[in-house]
């Protein structure tokens, strides 16, 4: 199945609600950065809650999640835009922790508790928005869903869900988002707040083959669900060598010089897609010439 998000209203529009299958897009990521199962299990989560917070923007506008804990898996981040398009890196890929009390990853154990989550949105202002809570949980859906009804007072529900593979490969990626509109009825709300508690993971749906339109209506129990909009989604990453060779440049003649003595050369390597890039001594040469300028 090609992974897809899905826009929808519910309850007479008083709760706009999401759902994407993200399983590719995740297994990209975990084979360019080769994350171990609960690395894994982190970094998906955190590009599936970039993914449905990506899909409230407009198209050209974009997004990027920070998450900073305490565990050892260092820093996330995710850059996500209102095109379904995600990227991501985590500080240590290398993290595979004993399963926690429920028997599951313990993606808690891999971020911390504790530290700070930090969403800047560039909607094409002068100035980029941003909002930072902290870290409630370390699951990420609870910090997802604490953001947003924090920093953008926006009642929600987050469910983010990594099935990873005894081989480390990704087997099943997702997630929704329910956001609960000014005016809806107290029974919607306790309706949606019960039906949460008894809801089986969303990585746990999609091993059973369903779609996000059939998880929307599992989640929001059969109630009439309107599809909007359905938008492929997937790792895509904007680097190039021309980028990397502006960043040359900002580094300055000296430094430049440098790499040409020592290193005869440089290779540049994108944090978010591992990607390399080299410059032989002459294209150094070049853009020494225009730091000088």
């Amino acid at each position: 199945m090609e992974d897809y998000l899905v826009k929808a209203l519910a309850y007479d529009g008083f709760v706009r609600a999401y759902a994407v299958s993200a399983t590719k897009t995740v297994s990209e990521a975990q084979q360019r950065h080769d994350t171990w199962n609960t690395a894994s299990a982190a970094l998906g989560r955190a590009m599936v809650g970039s993914l449905l917070l990506g899909s409230t923007l407009k198209g050209d506008d974009k997004l990027t999640v920070k998450i900073q804990g305490n565990g050892p898996a260092g820093a996330i981040i995710i850059d996500s835009n209102g095109r379904g398009d995600v990227k991501g890196y985590i500080k240590n890929p290398h993290i595979s922790l004993p399963l926690n009390g429920q028997g599951k990853l313990d993606v808690r154990g891999a971020v911390g508790d504790q530290g700070i989550f930090t969403v800047i949105k560039d909607l094409g202002l002068k100035e980029p928005f941003s909002g930072q809570t902290p870290i409630v949980s370390g699951e990420l859906g609870e910090d997802f869903t604490y953001y947003l009804a924090v920093s953008e007072q926006i009642p929600s529900a987050v469910g983010l869900s990594v099935l990873v593979d005894t081989d480390d490969s990704i087997r099943t990626a997702g997630g929704f988002l329910l956001q609960i509109m000014p005016g809806a009825d107290e029974t919607v709300i306790d309706s949606i707040e019960n039906r949460l508690q008894e809801l089986p993971r969303v990585s746990s749906l999609l091993d059973e083959g369903k779609s996000p339109e059939e998880i929307l209506t599992v989640l929001l129990n059969d109630t009439k669900v309107e599809v909007l909009e359905k938008m492929p989604v997937q790792f895509r990453c904007d680097c190039s060598k021309e980028k990397f060779a502006t960043a040359i440049i900002t580094l300055g003649a000296d430094e430049i010089q440098e790499m040409m003595d020592e290193d005869h050369g440089a290779e540049a390597v994108c944090s978010f897609c591992g990607n390399k890039y080299h410059f032989d001594e002459q294209e150094l040469a070049g853009l020494k010439k225009e730091a000088e300028a």
